[in-house]
């Protein structure tokens, strides 16, 4: 599963920042039996490829997964070479976004400026992350929406929740990365589960 086909089924792609990789899958599954398809393991988690690795071995074709806080072309390579397809930054690298376009992945750079949302949607991404989304806001974001490209894809991430995803919405933003709100290292299966349902019932609230 690509991230547009993910995406579409549910707005949400959630942040397992610092899962170890003897977990990912169970707290996946939960993530997936609540409704959410997308998954990002951030390098900064403990042997994140690895991780990667086990997602694809258990839910590939059924969730769109990947890695967070990609800053160079060679961890491309490597989510690549783990199974993984989704490339997301928290920031905006052309030579990032380049090589996932290169190997058929799908970027997800992060922005602030226009100046930057426009470079990464010049070097061929269709997914801006919007970063820190709670430090910008609402205004910000409904201002770069009247000057971007229609097909830009602007994902609100950092800071954003169930509470404030139909503000998001309604200010332009069509996925939201969530990390806490979903995941915090250590927790168990179970409080993934609960929280994924409170955030895709959110998510199916918001218009169509």
């Amino acid at each position: 599963m690509r991230v547009a086909e993910a995406l579409s089924e549910c707005p949400v792609v959630a942040i397992v920042r610092g899962v170890r990789p003897d977990e990912v899958v169970a707290h996946a599954e939960a993530l997936y039996a609540a409704g959410v398809r997308g998954v990002e393991v951030p390098l900064n988690s403990p042997d994140p490829f690895e991780s990667i690795r086990r997602l694809s071995e258990a839910v590939r074709g059924r969730m769109a997964f990947g890695a967070g806080t990609v800053l160079r072309p060679q961890d491309v390579n490597a989510v690549q070479d783990a199974g993984g397809t989704i490339i997301v930054s928290p920031n905006t690298q052309v030579s990032v976004i380049r090589r996932a376009l290169e190997l058929d992945l799908d970027p997800a750079p992060g922005f602030a400026t226009a100046t930057e949302a426009f470079a990464a949607y010049e070097a061929g991404a269709r997914h801006l992350k919007l970063f820190p989304a709670a430090t910008y806001g609402l205004v910000h974001l409904r201002q770069l929406k009247a000057v971007l490209p229609p097909d830009a894809i602007v994902w609100g991430v950092g800071g954003v929740g169930p509470d404030s995803m139909a503000d998001w919405w309604a200010a332009g933003a069509r996925a939201f990365g969530l990390g806490g709100e979903l995941y915090k290292a250590g927790q168990s299966v179970e409080e993934t589960a609960a929280k994924a349902e409170k955030v895709v019932a959110a998510a199916r609230a918001l218009p169509t």
